[in-house]
């Protein structure tokens, strides 16, 4: 099976065989091993990084979060769906602000284990978000550079986990391109019941077309005053072999959602049931 397989034998995990099915298997409990092993962190956010904070469940962030994450609940509770890559057209649209909230929305609630992966080889942010080591991380470990139990991180007295980038490469759309990186997508929903990943934009790299291809969904999240109506045609094209769950829009004040985006969701969405309270500031997000 190659480095993943060798990689998690040497952590006690013997095979990674069609784990996403099984969720309480042989598999689970392999992995359940493992993430003993991880090392555990404080919650040290970046002040300037806009998260959400569980001690301020009623502020308007924290709510519009809550949104997106009931609708992706309830998506869950139709079809087997636990790995979301979450991308955007273009930089500077919020995709990892998205990405980082949605997985600790996720974490808040009680045994829902979520890991935030960070997929963006190219520009990597979580690590910063989080204020934790880049390196050793996601590429170390496809590499055989580092143990599973050495890139996965456990935020202390909570249910969430981070696995940073970890070291630069010199063609990250290369190395998506191996065998290691399904077999590793494939095993993870068998421990984490929510696997988050962010990735680079889609109109700029093919890596997140890539990653929808390997996981159970995609979350496009594209910005007011910033993204086109065109940019978002061509995103939505881009991911014409993904399983599109939603559209996030970042830096919507309540009713300009509706004023400004409307074609977004007439157009290029089909509304989840189940509505909730998501939004960070003057953002609202719709998934």
């Amino acid at each position: 099976m190659g480095r993943v397989h060798d990689a998690l034998k040497k952590s006690g995990q013997s095979s990674l065989s069609h784990p996403a099915a099984p969720r309480g298997g042989a598999a689970h409990g392999a992995l359940q091993g493992l993430l003993d092993e991880v090392q555990q962190v404080p919650l040290n956010v970046n002040p300037d990084a806009h998260l959400i904070d569980p001690l301020r469940p009623h502020h308007a962030p924290t709510e519009e979060f809550r949104t997106v994450r009931t609708r992706l609940n309830h998506l869950q509770s139709l079809q087997p769906i636990h790995t979301v890559v979450v991308t955007s057209p273009s930089p500077a649209e919020g995709k990892s602000f998205t990405a980082a909230n949605l997985a600790l929305a996720e974490s808040h609630l009680e045994g829902n284990a979520t890991l935030l992966a960070d997929f963006d080889f190219r520009r990597p942010v979580v690590h910063s978000l989080f204020q934790v080591p880049r390196s050793p991380g996601l590429t170390d470990f496809l590499l055989g550079k580092a143990r599973l139990s050495e890139v996965i991180k456990k935020v202390e007295g909570s249910n969430l986990y981070i696995a940073t980038a970890g070291s630069p490469v010199l063609n990250p759309l290369e190395l998506l391109n191996l065998k290691e990186v399904k077999l590793l997508l494939d095993a993870l929903p068998s421990v984490f019941n929510w696997v988050i990943l962010d990735s680079p934009p889609l109109l700029f790299a093919a890596d997140a077309s890539l990653l929808g291809t390997l996981c159970h969904g995609t979350i496009l999240v594209v910005r007011i005053g910033s993204t086109t109506i065109d940019a978002v045609g061509r995103a939505m094209q881009s991911l014409c072999e993904n399983n599109v769950l939603g559209i996030v829009v970042n830096a919507a004040r309540r009713g300009e959602l509706y004023s400004k985006y409307t074609y977004y969701h007439s157009y290029y969405y089909s509304p989840a049931p189940a509505p909730e309270g998501d939004g960070a500031g003057e953002s609202q997000a719709s998934a």
